[in-house]
């Protein structure tokens, strides 16, 4: 079942029960209690005729329908007759069900004449005998009106008092009652053609957005997602825009990274295959050393361009703790010392005698470090690294004194894939950039807006100098 339906169903349904349901109630409460009024009525009237003039053991004593011409009968009767302004019948009985009085002529209904209607109603004779009064459910008579019975028990008597009276405030109800049974179908109508209304308004949008997902799947990026309303499915259609757009980031980054790996090998490739022709060829051993120490090297450079690659596009996962940064970036310059020296680099350090408590990942500080030193060593002969605390993070700053990072290609310089050395694969400070979002710190390319370094810098030149901050411990540093 789609969505429009579902909608219909719901709403409509939920319209209908709503309508019936509080339409329902209230025909049950103005039924009961017009009911219960009428009933009221009813038994008050037949008690004020049996208390004003009907005389029950008087009745009583009228047996046969000669005795309907005695004067004492004759005023009874006469009681009785004038009721009927009131009421449309009255009747007056013995336990037997057979008639004393009516307000019918006596030859129409003479003394002693069985009352049959009265069968139908033994559980409310039984409770009047009993309480002195009841009243019966209504009935709808030969003329097509409801009607009621009430029965009220002359004094202590054997003798009950039988009025009929119409009950019309049914008809009233009746006619309510299909007036809700009407309004509860137009509601339904009404409600399925608004929750079509609905429907329609968000399926729409919803099909649209299906045959984006599936234009997006089979690879045609190249339409932007319309954005929709201001509400959820907006968010969505500017979702799935977004999404589009990493997709086509990715992409490109997809084929950047072949094309980048295709030529980072190549070259090399192409460099072993030349040294290793000349190895082959030549006589001299320490010319065969020297070749098969650049072959050595090459395969070295690969070795990187590969572990370049895999670092960036292995899952990161970072297992952060407090502890003293000091320590993994030390190792990280344990690691470049050596190096520096015999490529006649000079380094600068910098860090603070107390503990430096940084919330990360030792093995991710270690790697951002030697990654942020190793370029600063391609980029000039002086290298600078220095650590304080600063605002509750742990700032870590590597310069240089190389020719620095142009204007325009600052805001890329964290791209993937993009460098501007003639080597390299332009991976490094993307890994960099993310090694400290896993970690939920930041790097970024100072530009003197900073925290100040508290140690002043003896390098020269324009240089560049990239700063990484640490989530720091909640205690203050001494």
């Amino acid at each position: 079942m789609n969505l429009r339906r579902k909608y219909i169903l719901v709403l409509g349904g939920f319209a209908l029960f709503l309508t019936l349901g509080g339409g329902w109630l209230s025909w049950t409460l103005t039924a009961g209690a017009l009911e219960d009024q009428m009933d009221e009525k009813l038994l008050w009237v037949a008690g004020s005729a049996a208390e004003v003039g009907l005389e029950g053991r008087t009745l009583l004593g009228f047996t046969q329908p000669a005795d309907s011409i005695e004067v004492l009968f004759s005023s009874q009767q006469a009681r009785l007759e004038r009721l009927q302004r009131y009421v449309d019948e009255a009747w007056v009985f013995r336990r037997d069900n057979t008639v004393i009085a009516s307000s019918a002529s006596p030859t129409a209904l003479p003394i002693g004449t069985p009352l049959r209607w009265l069968d139908a109603y033994v559980p409310e004779l039984d409770r009047a005998w009993s309480v002195g009064e009841a009243v019966t459910p209504a009935f709808t008579g030969e003329d097509g009106r409801f009607y009621k019975y009430a029965f009220h028990r002359l004094e202590d008597t054997d003798a009950m008092l039988a009025v009929l009276a119409p009950a019309d405030f049914l008809s009233p109800l009746a006619r309510f009652q299909q007036t809700l049974a009407l309004g509860a179908l137009t509601s339904g109508i009404l409600a399925a053609i608004l929750a079509t209304l609905l429907a329609t308004n968000i399926v729409r949008p919803l099909e649209r957005l299906s045959r984006v997902a599936l234009r997006i799947q089979r690879g045609r990026w190249d339409r932007e997602v319309q954005v929709e309303r201001g509400d959820e499915l907006g968010r969505l259609s500017r979702a799935m825009e977004r999404m589009r757009k990493g997709l086509i980031q990715r992409d490109e980054q997809l084929r950047l990274m072949l094309a980048q790996v295709a030529h980072e090998i190549r070259n090399p490739l192409g460099g072993l295959e030349l040294f290793a022709s000349a190895a082959m060829d030549t006589e001299d051993r320490d010319e065969r050393r020297r070749l098969l120490s650049r072959v050595r090297s090459e395969i070295q450079g690969l070795n990187g361009i590969i572990n370049d690659f895999l670092s960036f596009a292995r899952p990161l996962h970072a297992e952060t703790r407090l502890h003293d940064l000091r320590h993994p970036i030390g190792d990280a310059l344990d690691m470049v010392r050596l190096g520096f020296q015999k490529n006649g680099d000079t380094l600068e350090v910098h860090l603070p005698e107390t503990p430096l408590m940084g919330r990360a990942d030792p093995d991710h500080v270690k790697r951002v470090v030697l990654n942020l030193l190793q370029n600063a060593a391609h980029a000039g002969d002086g290298i600078r690294l220095s650590a304080w605390w600063y605002n509750g993070e742990v700032v870590v700053a590597v310069a240089d004194d190389g020719p620095g990072v142009s204007t325009e290609l600052r805001e890329r310089i964290f791209e993937p894939f993009f460098t501007d050395k003639e080597q390299g694969a332009g991976l490094g400070l993307a890994i960099v950039h993310r090694l400290m979002e896993v970690n939920g710190g930041r790097v970024e390319l100072a530009n003197g807006s900073g925290p100040a370094d508290p140690w002043p810098s003896a390098l020269g030149g324009a240089g560049a100098e990239f700063r990484l901050y640490f989530s720091g411990s909640d205690d203050l540093p001494p």
